[in-house]
């Protein structure tokens, strides 16, 4: 099968199984569930259906046993929408990027906003500002003399500052 009838067919599926879970089963075991990717076999006899279910442990199990326990029902309601010679064995799997994801996003919050600390912060010697990190790959910062020409004026220029110039031609 050709690669772009087969993603086609891939997101279709995905598509069709969110609606079938979501609105057709009526099992009160089935938490907040979301259908993350599918994969299909080169032959479409095989799907494997990845799925993400909100909740705790507890509320995963029973999602994922009622989802097994239903697999006739959603192969049949599949068969129904999608119109293709074989309908796939299915094979749910829980997944749990989403969960992970969240996770790292909560970390880089915390560490962002300074409410992270570790043990190694709390004990380290304080620092001067223009000293690099032991280990660190940067220099450390040296002060620049602001007489940069010679010249014996500063080599900052304040583009807003009125100048001294002669106008008078």
């Amino acid at each position: 099968m050709r690669p772009l009838r087969l993603d086609r067919l891939r997101e279709l599926m995905k598509e069709e199984l969110s609606t079938i879970i979501q609105q057709e089963m009526k099992d009160p075991r089935v938490g907040f569930v979301s259908i993350t990717d599918v994969e299909l076999s080169s032959d479409l006899r095989h799907a494997k259906v990845f799925v993400s279910v909100y909740g705790d442990d507890q509320a995963k199990a029973q999602t994922m046993e009622a989802l097994e326990g239903a697999l006739g029902f959603i192969r049949t309601e599949l068969g129904r929408r999608i119109k293709v010679h074989h309908i796939p064995e299915i094979t749910f799997r829980l997944d749990d990027s989403i969960e992970r994801g969240t996770r790292v996003i909560q970390l880089l919050r915390q560490v962002t906003h300074g409410t992270a600390s570790t043990q190694s912060e709390s004990f380290a010697p304080s620092r001067r500002s223009d000293q690099a990190p032991k280990g660190s790959i940067l220099p450390p910062q040296e002060h620049q003399p602001d007489d940069l020409d010679g010249s014996g004026e500063s080599g900052h220029h304040d583009e807003h500052a009125p100048e001294d110039r002669d106008d008078t031609r």
